[in-house]
């Protein structure tokens, strides 16, 4: 059944591959989709070097989607993962967006849909692709022999919430990869009208909000976001290979 799962989602994919950013100075800022549930946060706050993101900003909200079903190999990837994890000074980036979020709109939050993610999950993906063939499975899921930025504590997937817990309309879901998803592809489906102007709005104030602390967005995905460039993030930090304790 995974794998029937996996064909369908394969139509649909194009790339996943993480996109270039770069570093920049931490600077503190100035001045109708279902609602989402309280998961227990449980786990430690710090593991390998990562920091809890919620230690830096209450106001960030968490709903990892890959501890759950609601994700495209609908499956649980994250059997004891809880805790959205971050490099400390992402987190603290982070933080800075919320409080420029909430300066904006006080009854708004971020949301983040995953984090940190273990090696151990990213070779999970690639392996349950192991019918495609190398060249075009990176197309769909970095291979963990490279690692991806999630590895690494240094992007997130993410979007915007009220207080309610209820996400902003982005006109495209988490892990929906058609091409309306795609930020590149936004003013061809706003002409089409597929994409509204509320849609695009509240797609444009994510990218603002991330983008005020040097945030760099992946092309083809609205939510995904990077600190810093793959081979920045290489020489800075070490991969987190397995989930917390």
């Amino acid at each position: 059944m995974i794998k029937f799962k996996l064909i369908i989602v394969l139509c649909l994919l194009t790339s996943c591959s993480d996109s270039e950013a770069t570093a920049v100075v931490i600077q503190k800022p100035s001045k109708t989709t279902q609602e989402i549930p309280v998961v227990e946060d449980l786990g430690p706050e710090t593991f390998e070097g990562l920091v809890d993101v919620k230690t830096y900003s209450d106001n960030i909200y968490v709903d990892l989607k890959y501890a759950t079903e609601d994700n495209f190999m609908g499956m649980v990837l994250y059997e004891r993962t809880k805790r959205a994890y971050l490099q400390p000074e992402v987190a603290q980036r982070l933080s800075y967006c919320q409080s420029y979020l909430t300066a904006i709109d006080s009854t708004l939050h971020l949301l983040i849909y995953d984090a940190a993610r273990p090696v151990s999950v990213q070779s999970l993906m690639w392996n349950a692709l192991d019918t495609v063939p190398v060249r075009e499975r990176g197309k769909y899921v970095s291979n963990p022999a490279n690692l991806s930025l999630h590895n690494m504590g240094c992007a997130v997937d993410i979007t915007i919430c009220k207080t309610n817990r209820i996400p902003l309309d982005m006109g495209a879901g988490f892990d929906d990869f058609r091409d309306i998803a795609f930020p590149n592809m936004e003013t061809y489906y706003l002409k089409t009208g597929e994409l509204t102007m509320d849609q695009s709005e509240n797609r444009l104030l994510l990218r603002k909000v991330m983008a005020s602390q040097g945030f760099r967005q992946l092309p083809t995905e609205w939510w995904h976001y990077n600190a810093y460039s793959r081979e920045v993030a290489r020489n800075m930090f070490r991969p987190l290979e397995v989930e917390p304790y």
